[in-house]
Order: structure tokens, then C-alpha cells, then sequence
């Protein structure tokens, strides 16, 4: 009821142990609070949370327009919901390597258990299009130096995404990935890679953990989990998966209205009261006020 009763340490900590375990971890990500809990009980390991969808859902492209505030904002209302573990996409940090300091103590305060942080330029761009473009090295490092050096808990997961394999291929990535290993990162997350093969590449040259962006429409095929597994990949994230599904719903639905008067068709593939009331633990209130939950929940309504 109300928020997780796991404290930010004890979720960090769960996050270093599944990253140790051997396994390959799913995060869905998160477009809200509520589909963080639903996450949760479908049985997955921890929650994404995509800085493409803090963006669109303010209806802004993912060009870096959002704020360390509003990001921390958002992703802290939706990691208090959750006992799971919550990694979220702090972009480029923000700014300069003091901005990313902050970034990561802001992002401690709002009880994430880790972020990741890139080498594109600012304004950056959706990690699978086309024309992008990544700091030097030295610039790359020195984020992800700040980043580690600024974390209070050690637990606190920094990891480093590197865009260079579609500026200058596979190897500069490789190298790149060795790079941001020892100015500190904890994992690195290797964006847009074609093939398994590219990320057994990654897996070979780097010995913490890596991760994998099943995003649909982008430059990576939808590999399955075990096809993951089988090259090393530590943690597995579907960043826009939900918020896409949510919308294309909500497309259809209003389509139904304007043709037809009324949503009468699509009420099937609702959500119902019941469902979404067990969701907000709405039975769970009447603990502390007996007048909140007094009455029978209709089960299709």
C-alpha cells in the first residue's frame, strides 16, 4: 500500500546481487507509477525507466529537453512503487562533469538503484537513428569518473552507454566499452548492436556486466532471452515497449468513439474497475479508514 516498504540501499543491493547471479535479467520499462507495480507482479526482476518516455510522455521528442529535475522527479515517483530495483536513463548527465555529479546524488535521493549515462553530444538523439554523434574519450571518461566519483552509496549502480558503434563500428566500440570500464563504470550498456555476435564482442571485452536494448523499430533484431543469454548479456531492458502498447490502445479506442459513438467495442480489451482497483491495493486503505473501501467492486465495469 502507498509506497514500496524496501529502502533505496536494500533495492541497490538487490540490483549488484541479480547483476552476480549468472542470470539474465528482464526490466520492462515503466511509463508510470502504476505500470512500475504491474511490473512487479507479473514476476520480473526490476524496471527501466527510458528517458525517450519521460520525453514523449511530456510530449517532447528525445533530443535531451528534459531536466535533472524532472527526471529525478518521475523516476523517484515511480521507483517508490515498486520493491523491484529501478535503473533509470539519465542521458548525457545533464551537462558538464559537475552537472553529472549532481545528477547521480539527485538520482540517489529519489531512491533509484542505478543509471546509465552516454557519450553522445548534446543535443543527443534516440540511440537507433541515424547521424548521431559521441564525445571523444577523454570527455566519455571523465562523465562516468564524475559519476563514480559522486555516489555516496557504493551500491549505486553507474553504468555507461557508449553510441560509437554507429559512428565508427564495432571495434571503436570494444574499445570504447575497455575505456569507460576503467574511468569506473560498473556495466556498460552498448547501444544499437546488429547482432548476437556484436554483443558476444562486447561480452569479450569487457569482464562486468552488459546490457541489451530490445527497443521495436530500432536497429537490433528482437533477440529472445535465450538467444541473450547465450552471448553473456547480464540484463535485458524493453524501454518503450509498454508506453507504445498503452498509446496504441488508446488510438484505437478514440478511433472507436469517433466512428462509432462509443467505445462499447473495445471495452473488452480494458482494463477492468476490479483489476485496476487490485492494482492501487484500493482495499489495502481501509486499514486506516474504514470509510474509503465499503463496497462491492463491480468486476467488468
Amino acid at each position: 500500500m502507498l509506497y514500496s516498504n524496501v529502502t533505496a540501499e536494500e533495492k541497490r543491493r538487490r540490483l549488484r546481487a541479480l547483476l552476480d547471479s549468472g542470470t539474465t535479467a528482464q526490466f520492462p520499462g515503466a511509463f508510470n507509477p502504476l505500470s512500475a507495480r504491474l511490473i512487479e507482479e507479473k514476476g520480473f526482476a526490476g524496471v527501466y525507466i527510458s528517458g525517450a518516455v519521460l520525453a514523449n510522455d511530456l510530449g517532447l521528442p528525445d533530443i535531451g529537453l528534459t531536466t535533472l529535475t524532472e527526471v529525478a522527479t518521475r523516476a523517484g515517483q515511480i521507483a517508490r512503487m515498486t520493491d523491484l530495483p529501478s535503473l533509470v536513463d539519465a542521458d548525457t548527465g545533464f551537462g558538464e562533469p559537475m552537472n553529472v555529479a549532481r545528477t547521480i546524488q539527485e538520482l540517489e535521493n529519489a531512491g533509484l538503484a542505478g543509471c546509465h549515462i552516454e557519450d553522445q553530444f548534446n543535443p543527443k538523439r534516440c540511440g537507433h537513428l541515424d547521424g548521431k554523434n559521441v564525445v571523444d574519450s577523454d570527455t566519455a571518461a571523465k562523465r562516468i569518473r564524475a559519476a563514480a566519483d559522486a555516489r555516496r552509496d557504493p551500491n549505486f549502480l553507474i553504468m555507461a552507454r557508449t553510441d560509437i558503434r554507429a559512428v565508427d563500428g564495432l571495434e571503436a566500440a570494444t574499445t570504447r566499452a575497455r575505456e569507460l570500464v576503467q574511468a569506473g563504470a560498473d556495466a556498460i550498456f552498448p547501444e544499437a548492436m546488429r547482432t548476437l555476435e556484436e554483443f558476444q564482442a562486447i561480452r569479450d571485452a569487457v569482464e562486468v556486466p552488459i546490457l541489451a536494448n530490445m527497443t521495436e523499430f530500432g536497429k537490433s533484431e528482437l533477440f529472445t532471452l535465450e538467444q541473450l543469454q547465450g552471448v553473456g548479456v547480464n540484463l535485458v531492458i524493453y524501454p518503450v515497449t509498454l508506453l507504445r502498447s498503452a498509446m496504441g490502445a488508446a488510438e484505437r479506442t478514440l478511433d472507436s468513439i469517433a466512428a462509432d459513438g462509443t467505445q462499447e467495442s473495445q471495452v473488452s480489451s480494458m482494463l477492468t474497475r476490479s483489476r485496476l482497483y487490485d492494482l492501487v491495493d484500493y482495499q489495502a486503505y481501509d486499514h486506516f479508514d474504514s470509510n474509503v473501501f465499503n463496497f462491492q467492486v463491480p468486476g467488468t465495469n
